[in-house]
Formats: C-alpha cells, structure tokens, sequence
C-alpha cells in the first residue's frame, strides 16, 4: 500500500525533528528505528541513542555491595539498635565491654551479607552467561559472531531453531515463503503450545544475509511497555525510490526469552534490548511478603524495648536517689575527681541513663533474627525433600522460592484456587458436540446421536458412517439410515461445514517433521489422526482439531497463507484472508477464509454469551438448551458459526481492516469496532463440549481444608454451568448444601437489593452450610459499591464460586478479604500465567506445575505438581513450621529475660554502680555459643504429633489457626516464667551461698564473679534443660547438642578460667570457675534451683494436660490397641496403673519421654491419607502400633 498524504507529511515532521538535533523518544510516544542502523546521509542527523542488551537481575556491585548491604541491615531496628548501644560504648565509660555488642552485632551482620551476597553472586553469574551467550548479527554484507550483550537496537540478528531469542525483535523473514514461524512462550507466559507469528511481505522474501544487505527500511513503533501482548508499530520500507507503509502487531514481534520452534532458522531486527524488553519490563520486584509470625516477633521486640528502657530509667532514678545522701554519694574509698564535682548534672544522668541501657541490653535478642533465618533457610529444605510431595509421572518435586513464609502455611484461612489445570488436569477430551439442533456422542471415534433426527425416528448414525467409513458400507444398516437421499445429502452438509468450520477456525500448528508428505497421495485413514502431532495456544483448540481429524476432516496444515484440510482423501485448499484473534473482552475468535469454489467464508468460535447474541439463524435456541446440558455435566463448551460473504462485503471489511491495524492510535479500539462490525449477523452451526477431568485426590482435599476450617474459594474464567458442576463434582459444593447465586446483575440497585435478600436468605434458613455463586459482572458491581455486604454474605458462606472472572478480578477479590476486618491469612492456588495476580496478591502463594508452563510456579511462594500435596502441605510441613518459630520465638526472649534480670537485680546490691555480674566473654557468648545450637535444632526437627496422624486429622489444624501459639496470653506465660526463674536464679545463689563467704575448704572466700558465675551455671543448665522439656521429637542431634551445649559451656569455662590469657585486659575469672566447682555447696546449690525451677513449669504442664487438653494433646495419645497407649509417639504404658504410678507417668509424659529405642511405630494400609509416608521429616524408627 502507498503512503497516503498524512503519512507522508508525519514522516516530514519526524524528519525535520531530527533535522533540528531533537531526540524523538523524549518528544513523543514513538521511537525511530533504522534497520541495520542505516542513518540518513545527512550530516545535522543525531541518532537517538538507546540501552544496550545486557540483563542486569544483580542487587549489587563489588564497589557498592558494602555500603547498600549495610544500609539494608540497618534498616532492621533490633540491628541499628544494637549499633546505637555499640557507639554508645565507645564513646562513653560504660560497665562492659564494647566486644560485648560489638561481637554479636558482627556475628550477625556478617552471616546475612554471606547468604545475601553468595545470592547475589548467582545472579551474577546468571546474569553473564545470559549476556555472553553467542549470537550472529548481520553486519558489512556478513553474519559476525558476538555476544548478547553487543546486540543494538536496529541490528539484524539470526536465530536457529531451537534458541531463545536474545532480544525483543521484528520478524523480517524465515526459512519458509510466507515468512512465518513458530515460537515457544512457556517461559514468558506459561502458554507451552505454539504460537505463529509472521514477516511483513516485501521482508519475508530476503532470505539471505547478501538480500538483507539492501534492505532500506524504518520501523516506527511504540515506547518499551510491559504488557506483552501488545505492540503497535509500523514498516515503511523504501523500494525503488518508493516509500511502502505495512502495519506491524504482537504477530510480528518475537519476545526475548521465547524460543524458535519448528522453524530452521529467522532473521529479525531488535527493536527493544536489555532491560527495556518486554521480558525483563515484566521482571517487576514482587512486594515483600511479612509473616504473622514476623509481625508478632516486632511487637514483642517493642514490647521488651520498653521494659529496657523502664528497667535503665528506674536505675538511674534509684541511683541518684541513693547518692542523695552524702555518704553514698562520695565514699571514702570512692573519692570523685574535680571534673565529675564539676560536671552537668543533666550530662551525667543522661550518661547514667546510657551506661544502665548497655548493662541491660541484651534483654534484646540480637541473635534471633539470624537464628530465625537459618531456621528458614534450612527448614525449606524439607519440602523439597518431602518423597510424598514429589510426582513420579512428571518427575517433579515440591519447590521452594520463598523460605520467608513457612509458618504462614500453617495459618491459612482461605484457599482460592483456579480451576483448570489446578482442579482439573488440563488434558481436554472432545466428548459431545450440538449440529443444527441434534445432540451427538464421540464413542469410539464415532459420533452417535443421542435423539432422533428430524426426519428419523431412531438415531442418526449415517453421517458418522458416511463421513469416516464411506467405502465400508457394511456399518450402514436400514435402521440407521432412513433418510432420503436428499435430506441425508443436506445433513452431511451440515455436519461437514460444521467440523469445517471446527478444522479451519483456529490457531493450531503442525509440527514441520509431521506433516512432511502428508499432503501428498491418496488419503489413508488409518494415518490420522495418528501421524499427525498439533499444537495449539489452547488444549480445547487442540481436541476439537483432533476430534475433526478422526471424524473425517483433517486439518493438514498452512503454508503461504493457505489452509489445508482433507475431507474422506480429497485435498482442500482454503485461502486464509483474515485471522481475528481471541480477546478476553470479545471472548471469541474468527477467520476469513476462501474456499476452493471462490466463496468466502466468514468462521467464528467462542463462548456461547458471545457468540449467540450474534447469530440471526440456525437452531439458536435448541443449541443454547444443548450448551446448558453440556455445562451441567462439567463439560467446556464453545459455539460455532459463519457467514457467507460477499465480494462487496470482503473488500469492505478488508478495508476497514487494514486502516485500523495500520493505526498507531487507538489502534486496539479501532479494531474493536471492527471486529464487532464483522461478526454480526452469524449463521449458528453448533456448539462443542470437552471434558478436563478432575485431579486425583482432589475431593478428598478440599474436604479436609473444610474440616480444618479452611474457607475454599473456587475462581475460574469459566461459565456458570460449568463451573458449578465441577463445584459439585470435586465436593466444593455439597448435594445438600443451599446455593445462592449472585449472577447476571444488570445495575447497582439490582445488585445490591439481590445481596439484601441472600444476607436475608442465609440469616432465615437453618441450614449447617450455604454456598455462592457468583459471575464477573456482578462481583464488578458488588465490589464497586457494596463491598460490605458482599463481604457479609460471603462469610457466612462456607464455600464461593466465582465464574467468568479475569485476572485482575481474581487478584482483587483476595485483596477484599485481606483487607478485611478479620485479617484472615490467604493462600492462592493457580497454574497458568491467568493465574499470577493472584498468586502475587495472596499472603501465600502456591503454583502448579502443569501444563500451562511455569509461569504461576515461577511467581509463586511454593510450587507444588498436584492439588492433592496441598493437604500435606499445610496440615503438615505447615504445622510443623508453625510450632516450631513460635517456640522458637517465646523460648529466645525467655532466655534473654533469663540473662539480664539477675544483673538488674544485682544493681541493687551494688548501689547501682553500674557493675556487671557476669564476666564480658559470658556476654558475648550467652546467645551465640552456649544456649544456640538447642533452640535452632528442635525448630528444624520438632514434631510434637507424628506427620500421619497430622494428616489423617485436619481438625487439629484448628488448634494453631489465628496465630494461637503467639497469643499475648502465651507471651505473657513464658515472660512472666522468664521473670521468675531470673528471681530464683539471683535470689536463690544470694541465700544459699552469699550469706557464707568461706565455702571453700581452705577458708578463701567467694567474690562477685565467683556468685555471678554461679547464677550464670545455673541459668545455662535450666534454659538448655527446659528446651529439652519442650521437645517432643527426639533425634541423635538433639541429645548431642543438648547435652553437648552444657558439656561445652563447663569444658569452656574450665579453659577460660585455668589460664591467664596475654591479650585479656583484666583476668577476672582466672581459677574462679575451678574453685567455684571444687565446692560441694555450689553443686548441691545448681541441682536445687534447676530442680526447683523447671518442677513448678513440669507440674503446671501435668495439671494443664489432665485438666484442660487441648485436641492436639489429645491426638498425641494414640491408641495402639486395647491395653497399650502412646504419648506423643514415644511414651508408652499400660492401663489399670496404681494413683502413684499414674501421677509417675504423667510426669513421665513431660518430662521423661521414653526412649525411642524402646518404641517402634508402623502404619497399616488402612490408615487414612498417606499411608506410604517417606517423608525425609520421619528421622528415627519409631512405631505406635507396638510397645
């Protein structure tokens, strides 16, 4: 086509803007590209100047990753707040030393930069095997061979089969006449089939590097955008002094990150590069997902931020209150210097006040952010390892992409899941279809009519006869074919123009090896549909082209813009004029065609909402009842249609056509209008029905989210019927359950008076269960105006449909209940790309490794390859996570409380002179070496309930939902038990030994550091010992580092203190711990205040069990037969036991635990669930059956 005057004069604009040194990208929505960056010969010309290829994914640099990883760490509070105490140290005379915050501060900034850089250090290497990948670029008449990173906007690059495209690029030409080519987007879109796409035609004739070399061409196209749909542009290509304008769409534009298919070999032009391609516009930073647990752990940490500073204003307060006599204020063995005589009194109790937060920092636990992310880090692993996670069929595993959330699996309230693919398995298998009003059967490859014709009485089975097996006519038989010949010429008509219309309306592709001399010879049935491998953007296009092949129509193939189907043998070519794609808004798809004869044909496809309005003949009203029919059976249905045009209308649609899609304004709507002007005034053919059957197991899941007390959400983009079968099918709905419906609302008032009567309905009916469904048109309406009442109704709903929704509409409604006030946890379940927003919005997500790519796997938090290991996943890696960080959690700042409270007490024993009771390696080994190990082990291995009887009682769930285990309440407990074991720890050593200064058989006395070392003894042996109460699950590693903790904290401080260290300032601990030892006072003193402290924590957690057990410590006593019971999977005894030897085993349960050797557990084929459990969590031979 020529460029008209308005063409010509915006190129002039453009021109003369260049002429005058602009930069048209800066000025303009468009950018100017000279293919094989061929500029103007004119000397005033400046190139716009563009990014180069490479991909940067890294965080940081060598230059800048100490500094922005500093910064990013002290951005934590507890680790700024830790620097505040450190500086505070150095530049002020404070009671320990600043190696005591210093050390620890170090520790645990050095650990989070070595994973955050070794990271990093992968994206890098990532990154440059990405930009040093090989590619040939057409330069000087010749192909050159660079890397990646080289390419520039405007070269023309060549790609084999088989690779990925480097760069964003406009096909010029391909290996075939017609230009096209085949793709790959799996990667970018999730979509695994093949897409075509093609060259402009004046391009798609240089095939050669020599050809391509004289190609004078411009392409104007749009800025870089994310959606990678979308792209306008056009083509002027000068040939013999002529300027030709082609317009230029998504099918012309190859995205980096696809991959060639089926074609040996393109040359394009990148148009976009680095970080400006669609891919990497897309790689947007997911928003930073916080957990329950985390959110709790920072109040707490507020929390123990204000008894610090209470505990050091309180001191300081005491201190000058007792210094306000004079004898206290300068003893005689204390004289002050004349620069403290003289000193602000505001400095010095500003001063006081800084040196008391020092001595009480460590109320805050430094260490346990790191602990917290090692035990994040490592924990993941298990669901990897998980063998009743991992898929045999596919060879997939569970995947981990977010360590960060693993407890939030453990509080999930609500699961909105997607339907195909994630319900269902996405395999599609044509099984009814609706021709002019006659319902038929696939059965056995033949179709079978499931009523009489109009003109039969029995079933028609004479099309299927005729059409597949003409030449054995022994299937024919008097009673299977009464017609006329006339009317049975007719209905083969039908039938034949309606899988026509099945074999020619679509996107499908052939593999190049497949169809190679297929289209050649006499047609042999028994060939097809066999020999033939189709691809196609959807599994339903792909089963009703299948379906066509083994009727009798089989679709060959396209080549040079020609469609081939062969009808009974006989080839037939058809002209393909015009594809109009598939948009979610118009949801239906049309192409023009031209058949042999000359006619035009106008074919359309889509959903029937879409397609029947538009019908004004054919049996409309027979086929919407049909359709309706198909839906209730959780069949996916479509509608076929056509139009015969004339010359005079074609030239008139192509017309249209070509002006909107050389539009670069408004183009998507133009074409809209279009595309409506066309597919008007249809003829109604009939309608399909595939199956996507369900996914195995996957009733029995959903029923066991319900009995946790899982809310289940269903969100597809499917239509009402059909989705409310599959509800019922996979047990998301019940037979019994009462089902509302919120659908077809028309306007606000319409909508909202509906969501009145529901919320009336659900309030009068006494019924245990109600259930919603609700369509895309109305949940719009609903959300824009009556959120609050749909939320209403919704909630009192045990389970909601949602049907004909889009993506955004999906990730919309999780917001809606996010946001609520309830603040529920929520968890996404999806497989396709569709899916993402979803996935993304959700405080969890999960992806399914399906057939629609990774895509929703990539994006998600967890990726799992079934539905069914959702139940796992949850119930119990889920609950295993949770219990574990909240102990986890409690049990650090327990012991922290443990540590400072006994040096706030000593402070008023010492007038308040700052002095530290324990010695500074103590301090700075407290949280790091001694009390560590135990802690971080029992939160990777804990399994307070064996993983069966988690599974097989999803009710148990319950007991952890709402953040349970981080309840103030609980909080409050193990504070307050923090507190009290300090005041027996401190006061304890005071009375028992402070009183009797000469222990020690040789007359010497006890010192503070001895009566501090004494109280540090105790407090390491009764916070080790109760980590030890609180686990159930016992492992070689736990007795090793249990006991091994306190072993290493006597071995050490016998080392420490037997040797007078060169590079140790003061020696205050030389020989303190071996005299504090060699005392038979301190041992009878250690054993009775560890005894005394844990006993009062044994008996309330006796009490509590026999009193008031929760169903979790119920679930923990396991009867294994009549005579025999099990608590928590390793304590066993017998019943008929005397009161005192009841009393013996409860205390047995707590504290005892029976050895596992003395246990064995095995599970029979008729436990419930997963009996076959292999999981890598069960690490010791334990058994519940036998004792």
């Amino acid at each position: 086509m020529r460029v008209g005057e308005r063409g010509y004069q915006r190129r002039q604009t453009a021109t003369d803007a260049q002429q005058e040194g602009f930069d048209p990208p800066h000025q303009s929505d468009t950018r100017t590209i000279y293919i094989a960056n061929r500029f103007p010969q004119n000397g005033l010309y400046t190139p716009q100047k563009f990014i180069d290829n490479r991909i940067i994914s890294s965080k940081y640099t060598v230059w800048n990753f100490v500094p922005k990883n500093l910064f990013e760490q002290f951005r934590r509070v507890a680790n700024f707040y830790f620097l505040i105490i450190f500086l505070v140290q150095l530049m002020i005379d404070t009671p320990t030393s600043p190696i005591t915050s210093g050390l620890p501060l170090f520790f645990v900034i050095t650990v989070t930069a070595i994973k955050q850089g070794y990271e990093d250090w992968l994206r890098h290497n990532s990154d440059n095997e990405v930009n040093g990948a090989p590619v040939y670029v057409v330069r000087s008449g010749g192909l050159v061979k660079t890397r990646s990173k080289n390419i520039r906007v405007g070269d023309i690059v060549r790609i084999a089969k088989d690779e990925i495209f480097p760069a964003d690029l406009v096909l010029l030409s391909s290996d075939r006449l017609d230009g096209s080519c085949h793709v790959t987007t799996a990667s970018l879109d999730g979509e695994t089939n093949l897409k075509t796409h093609v060259a402009v035609p004046e391009t798609a004739v240089l095939q050669t590097v020599a050809s391509l070399d004289t190609l004078l061409a411009v392409i104007e196209c749009q800025q870089p955008e994310a959606d990678l749909y979308r792209f306008m542009g056009r083509m002027i290509i000068t040939q013999q002094m002529e300027e030709i304008v082609r317009p230029l769409g998504p099918e012309s534009l190859l995205l980096r990150g696809a991959r060639l298919k089926n074609t040996k070999e393109i040359f394009g032009v990148a148009i976009y590069t680095g970080m400006e391609t669609k891919m990497a516009l897309n790689y947007k930073s997911k928003s930073q997902k916080r957990s329950a647990v985390e959110k709790s752990m920072n109040t707490f940490l507020i929390i123990y931020l204000i008894i610090l500073i209470s505990e050091a204003i309180i001191s300081t307060i005491l201190k000058y209150t007792w210094q306000a006599e004079e004898k206290w204020d300068e003893p005689w063995y204390n004289q002050k210097t004349e620069h403290q005589r003289n000193s602000s009194k505001i400095l010095r109790f500003i001063s006081d006040f800084l040196a008391f937060l020092v001595l009480y920092n460590f109320i805050i636990p430094i260490s346990l952010y790191v602990t917290v992310e090692m035990q994040k880090f490592l924990g993941s692993f298990f669901i990897g390892w998980d063998l009743d996670l991992y898929h045999e069929e596919s060879d997939q595993k569970a995947q981990v992409n977010t360590s960060d959330l693993n407890e939030e699996l453990g509080q999930v309230e609500y699961v909105f899941t997607d339907k195909t693919g994630t319900l269902t398995e996405n395999e599609m298998q044509f099984r009814e279809c609706s021709i002019n009003g006659i319902k038929y059967q696939e059965i056995n490859g033949r179709l079978v009519s499931e009523g009489p014709t109009p003109d039969s009485s029995d079933g028609n089975l004479s099309y299927v006869n005729s059409l597949s097996h003409l030449n054995n006519l022994s299937h024919l038989t008097t009673s299977s074919f009464r017609t006329s010949p006339e009317n049975d010429t007719e209905l083969i008509k039908e039938h034949d123009l309606f899988f026509k219309a099945v074999s020619l309306c679509h996107t499908v592709q052939i593999s190049s090896v497949q169809t190679d001399g297929i289209g050649d010879g006499p047609w042999q049935s028994n060939l097809a549909p066999s020999q033939l491998e189709y691809y196609a953007s959807s599994p339903d296009e792909k089963a009703l082209v299948e379906a066509a092949a083994r009727i009798g129509i089989v679709f060959i193939g396209n080549s040079d813009e020609t469609m081939e189907v062969k009808t009974l043998g006989k080839l037939e070519r058809y002209k393909l004029l015009h594809i109009l794609e598939f948009d979610s808004d118009r949801r239906r798809m049309s192409v023009i065609v031209q058949a042999p004869s000359g006619e035009k044909f106008l074919f359309a496809k889509g959903a029937e909402s879409s397609i029947l309005p538009n019908c004004i003949g054919g049996e409309i009203e027979k086929t919407r009842i049909h359709v309706d029919e198909f839906a209730l059976k959780g069949l996916r249905t479509l509608c076929m249609a056509y139009k015969r045009l004339t010359s005079k209308e074609y030239e008139e649609i192509d017309r249209r056509l070509f002006e909107a899609r050389t539009a670069l304004q408004q183009r998507e709507e133009k074409l809209a209008d279009v595309f409506q002007f066309i597919e008007r005034d249809l003829i109604l053919l009939g309608a399909t029905a595939v199956e996507d059957r369900l996914q195995d197991r996957v009733r029995e899941t959903i029923e066991a989210l319900r009995m946790a007390g899982i809310k289940v959400w269903v969100l597809t983009g499917d239509k009402h019927e059909t989705a409310v079968s599959v509800s019922l099918s996979c047990g998301h709905f019940h037979r019994t359950m009462n089902i509302l419906e919120l659908t077809n609302q028309k306007s606000d008032s319409q909508c909202a008076e509906q969501l009145r009567q529901l919320a009336r309905r659900i309030k009068e009916d006494h019924v245990i269960q109600h259930g919603l469904v609700v369509d895309g048109t109305s949940l719009s309406l609903a959300l824009r105006e009556h959120e609050k009442l749909f939320m209403e109704v919704c909630r009192n709903c045990s389970a909601v449909l949602c049907c004909r929704m889009a993506p955004l509409q999906k990730a919309k409604v999780i917001r809606l209940i996010k946001i609520s006030p309830e603040k529920p946890i929520t968890l996404a379940v999806g497989d396709g790309a569709n899916d993402v927003s979803m996935i993304q919005e959700a405080h969890v997500g999960i992806g399914i490794m399906g057939k629609e790519g990774r895509q929703a796997a990539r994006n998600s938090d967890y990726a799992i390859a079934r539905f069914k290991f959702l139940s796992k996943l949850l119930f119990v890696h889920g609950h295993f996570y949770y219990i574990r960080i909240a102990t986890l959690v409690q049990y650090f700042f327990y012991k922290n409380v443990c540590f400072i409270t006994p040096q706030f007490l000593y402070q008023f024993y010492c007038l308040f002179s700052q002095q530290t009771l324990y010695d500074s390696v103590y301090l700075t080994l407290y949280n790091i070496c001694f009390t560590s190990l135990p802690i971080l082990i029992y939160s990777l291995l804990e399994q307070h309930i064996d993983p069966h009887v988690l599974q097989s009682k999803p009710t148990l769930y319950r007991d952890i939902s709402k953040n349970r285990q981080l309840s103030i309440k609980t909080f409050l407990y193990w504070t307050i038990l923090g507190f009290s074991h300090a005041f027996i720890f401190f006061f304890g050593s005071y009375f028992l030994i402070g009183k009797d200064v000469s222990l020690l058989g040789n007359g010497q006395m006890f010192g503070n550091w001895t009566f501090g070392t004494l109280v540090f003894t105790v407090m390491v042996i009764t916070v080790t010992v109760k980590m030890a109460l609180e686990t159930h699950f016992w492992t070689w590693i736990n007795h090793l580092v249990t006991w091994g903790s306190i072993i290493f904290y006597f071995v050490f401080s016998l080392f420490y203190g037997g040797i007078l260290w060169p590079f140790l300032g003061s020696q205050n601990m030389y020989f303190v711990f071996i005299q504090l030892l060699s005392s038979g006072s301190a041992w009878f003193a250690i054993i009775l205040m560890v005894v005394t402290c844990l006993f009062l924590d044994i008996v309330k957690k006796v009490f509590e069990r026999q009193l008031h057990p929760t169903n979790t410590e119920k679930a923990q006593l396991i009867k294994a037969n009549s005579s025999i019971k099990c608590l928590d999977s390793m304590c066993c005894f017998s019943e008929g036991e005397t009161a005192c030897t009841s009393v013996g085993r409860m205390l047995e349960r707590v504290v005892g635990r029976c050895s596992p050797t003395h246990v064995s557990r095995s599970w029979s084929a008729s436990d419930p669930f997963y009996t076959n459990d292999r999981s890598i969590l069960t690490l010791s031979t334990m058994d519940s059956s036998t004792c």
